[in-house]
């Protein structure tokens, strides 16, 4: 099984509420800026933009 060092997991939090969701996967080579993507927040009950937490 190849292992791949460019993809790393990253916690991502909605931009809303400040809850940090489940972490995402990304390709630090292609991606190198912060990630936000859209995402269900379980405590907006809605989906909003999330970004990557630092």
């Amino acid at each position: 099984m190849a292992k791949n060092e460019n993809r790393n997991y990253v916690t991502m939090r909605c931009s809303e509420c400040k809850t940090e969701l489940r972490p995402t996967n990304k390709n630090k080579k292609n991606t190198p800026e912060r990630l936000e993507i859209k995402k269900y927040c379980k405590k907006c009950k809605k989906v909003t933009a999330a970004v990557e937490k630092k």
